[in-house]
């Protein structure tokens, strides 16, 4: 009698999947509130992007010493996807503290368009109809939210800048996850929240020149950035790390868009300055049926979970 080895390997759908990326999506949508917290106690906002992302190496540094066999497979892709989504990272949180929270995530969220174009050249994905209406709702809702009757609000800053440029590493940085699934997440966690940290040191050297991080601010409010930022944030972007390697670059990008949702919402009521006109509030609402237009409409394919 042959007994079969029957291996229980979790298997994911593309709506779990996608959902799991909408869910972890909105968390990042509150990254702001850490950051202009730290920046109204004080702490110049370059240092505040590098305790933030800093924080969360206190954990995987020493995890890292039980994990030595998983980067002894660590290759270019890893580095430079690591790389690409750090400084990503880092050009983000430098737009939510140049410019207003909303124009900073919304120039982010450019990438949906970057994602498409590249998964269509380097990956041959489908530029499909659904896509096709999915990318017009997105952009018609990002157009909305753009509006505002002050036309001083569309002067450039470096911030806008920053905001554009994160947008497009981002779609590079899920281009090559998708490209190569093998990459293991905990070595490209450890690189994206090292290369962040190094990013924002940079900033802080071309813009700033203060050689030293604010010792006070750092004591007195370790308890608050830690929850944020290894608590809550950081394994929500293990998921996106994680979902990127299964799900092409652009759908990605547009289901990420939940960050926009909630980015804008607790900004509007948080912020007395950034809030929402009836125009703007539908425009929220056409980025979130570009998202679920991806969900709902989309043929469910089932993935194997593999190890992280």
């Amino acid at each position: 009698m042959i007994r079969e080895k029957i291996t229980m390997e979790p298997k994911y759908s593309d709506t779990s999947l996608s959902l799991a990326l909408l869910i972890s999506g909105g968390l990042w949508g509150l990254y702001w509130i850490p950051l202009r917290e730290l920046s109204l106690a004080g702490m110049d906002s370059y240092w505040s992007i590098f305790f933030i992302n800093a924080c969360p190496l206190l954990v995987l540094s020493p995890m890292a010493l039980f994990k030595t066999n998983q980067f002894k497979f660590t290759d270019w892709s890893t580095l430079l996807s690591g790389l690409t989504i750090g400084l990503a990272f880092t050009l983000y949180a430098g737009a939510i503290l140049e410019t207003t929270v909303v124009r900073a995530t919304l120039l982010f969220y450019l990438s949906p368009i970057w994602g498409t174009i590249f998964g269509t050249i380097f990956l041959s994905e489908r530029f499909t109809v659904r896509r096709t209406i999915a990318i017009i709702f997105a952009l018609f809702g990002i157009f909305l939210l753009l509006s505002n009757k002050d036309t001083s609000n569309f002067t450039l800053k470096i911030g806008d800048f920053f905001g554009f440029l994160s947008g497009l590493l981002f779609a590079i940085g899920s281009g090559l996850l998708k490209r190569s699934p093998r990459i293991k997440i905990f070595p490209l966690t450890f690189f994206v929240y090292a290369f962040t940290s190094a990013g924002a040191l940079a900033l802080i050297f071309f813009f700033v020149g203060q050689t030293e991080i604010p010792k006070k601010t750092v004591i007195d409010f370790f308890p608050y950035v830690f929850l944020w930022s290894t608590i809550i944030f950081m394994p929500s972007f293990m998921v996106v790390f994680k979902v990127s390697q299964t799900l092409f670059p652009g759908r990605v990008a547009i289901l990420l868009m939940s960050e926009i949702i909630v980015a804008v919402v607790t900004a509007s009521i948080l912020l007395p300055e950034e809030r929402m006109t009836l125009i703007q509030w539908l425009g929220a609402l056409a980025i979130v049926i570009a998202g679920f237009i991806e969900i709902l409409f989309s043929k469910s394919t089932k993935y194997i979970s593999k190890p992280m």
